[in-house]
Formats: C-alpha cells, structure tokens, sequence
C-alpha cells in the first residue's frame, strides 16, 4: 500500500464529501479510492469512515487521523518547497477559476509576466461566472466577489472594484438621460446580471446620503455572464450597471456614456479564496503573491 496517496484519499474523500468527487479530483479511478481507503483502514486496525448506499460519515477515529494528516502533509509540503527553493522556481500545474471580466480585462493581459516570472508554472484558467466547486473539481483557488460563502474557505482580500451606470449615446439620445434614479424605473429599459445557479436578477443600486434606490425599470435582457452584459449595453438596447474596469475603454471611446454619477454606485469586494483544509505550497503561495501584486493597481479602480 502507498500509504501517503491512501492518506491524500482520505483527506480528499472528506473533502468532497464524495468517493466519486475524491477519484476525479485526484485523476486515479474511483476503484482505487476505495481500495486505498479500505487498505489503510486495514493497515491502522480502525474504522475511519462508515459507509452506506447514499452516504457516509467519518468516524471519531477518522476525524482524529484526519486533523492529524492534514498537519502531516502541510509539513511534507513545507519540506519539500524548501529544498525546491534552493534550485528553482514553483513548478507544476496550477488550476485557477474567475469571472470572464476579471479574466479577459485584468489575467489575461497580464500573463506575459506571469509566466516570465514562473515559467515553471501551467497555469490552466477556468474561465465563468458560475461558482466553482473548490475541492469537487479540483480547483486550487478562485477570484470571486463578495463576501465568504462559508467558514470552510480562506480569503485573502485583493481590493474592491466599482460600478458604473451607462448606455450608448443613441439609447440615451431616444430616451433621454436620468437626472435621479427613478427617471431609470419610470422611462428607461435596463440590461441587468442575473445569477445563473438561482435565477435571481440584480436591481441597479443607488445610493446618496440616506437615499437609497434599488431600480429595475423596464427589463429589455438578463445576461448571466459579465462580457456579454457589456456586449448587451454596447448594442444599445438599454441601460445597465457594469463594472467600471470592463467600462473604461467604452467610456474613453465614446460608445458609452456613464449617467448619474453623482450617485454612488455599488462596489464589490474581490477575493483570491481557497480551502481551509489545503495548506497554500509553493504554487498557490506564487500565485496569491502575483494576484495581490497586480490587483493593488489603481487601474481597477479608476
């Protein structure tokens, strides 16, 4: 028996609350996964998960050698990076998940010195706006907005991106341009995000002072994806809050014109998160350190 690989299958099997998530995540087939479980709940003599047809639960054994592993291989790691930073640069696959925005406007642009940095890294991008099963699909860390969904994951801030309200110059022209949020709700058609796991569709939000409007106006188009909700806005066909980053050049060239921007507009919190349970090597410790670096620029701010 590989005893550390059955420990990673343990470990991995709590993780994703599923033998068959654990196999995948760990590319080996799902035959495997319990065999290597069975032969280390042999080789310790003891009980480390229960099993029935539809479920499972891990034992008070299993937990105590679960906490256990978890510190073990945080210290194998650590080891290992250690004597890899003497000779060289992280190495190895890294699998990273964003938004479509975040990716083309900000990542994408920026790889050339990633990778001249890293070259020893392969990053694989997954690109949606849809949230990303952290341990089912194997990912290492994702960019997301928001606050925590839940405790078993760790954030680490990267700074806060603002929005803006636009259209183009002929929509605005046949409809005139807002002077308050509610000429929005009373004249205007709106293109607005809705959230493609819930269906649930963002107002457009404003605020000033103790004012505060949530404004839907006449729905022309619900687009579940960032890029496209800028495509949507830039054909015309209505009014919408993007983000200001994914604005700029639109702005700048004259397709879009920002609208009531005495008002304040919402601002999102981005975080680089990962899970509580994976111990950050060398890879992802690199990555967090290029992420901070380059999200600290102004130029998503302005």
């Amino acid at each position: 028996m590989d005893q550390l690989l059955a420990i990673r299958v343990f470990i991995r099997i709590t993780e994703a609350r599923s033998f068959a998530k654990a196999a995948d995540s760990l590319n080996i087939p799902r035959s495997s996964v319990s065999k290597l479980l069975q032969d280390l709940e042999q080789h310790l003599g003891s009980k480390l998960i229960e099993r029935s047809t539809r479920s499972f639960t891990v034992t008070q054994a299993g937990e105590i050698y679960r906490d256990q592993a978890l510190s073990l291989l945080a210290e194998l790691e650590g080891m290992d990076s250690a004597a890899r930073h003497a000779r060289a640069s992280p190495r190895g696959r890294l699998r990273v998940d964003i938004g479509s925005s975040l990716a083309n406007l900000v990542i994408l642009p920026a790889l050339p010195q990633f990778r001249a940095r890293y070259p020893d890294l392969e990053l694989s991008l997954g690109v949606s706006d849809r949230p990303a099963d952290l341990i089912g699909e194997g990912v290492d860390c994702v960019i997301r907005g928001g606050a925590l969904p839940d405790s078993s994951l760790i954030g680490r801030h990267l700074c806060n991106v603002d929005s803006v309200t636009c259209a183009t110059p002929d929509y605005l022209s046949a409809f005139g341009i807002p002077l308050h949020p509610l000429d929005i709700e009373r004249s205007h058609h709106t293109v607005r995000y809705f959230f493609p796991h819930t269906g649930k569709t963002l107002p457009l939000n404003f605020s000033k002072g103790d004012e505060k409007y949530e404004v839907n106006g006449q729905p022309a188009l619900n687009v579940s994806e960032s890029t496209a909700l800028t495509e949507a806005l830039l054909s015309g066909i209505g009014m919408g809050q993007i983000f200001r980053f994914s604005a700029r050049t639109h702005i700048e060239s004259g397709q879009l014109v920002p609208v009531l921007e005495d008002w304040t507009q919402p601002s999102l919190p981005l975080q680089l998160v990962y899970p509580a349970t994976r111990h950050p090597g060398a890879k992802l410790r690199a990555f967090i350190d290029w992420a901070v670096e380059l999200f600290s620029s102004d130029n998503l701010r302005s």
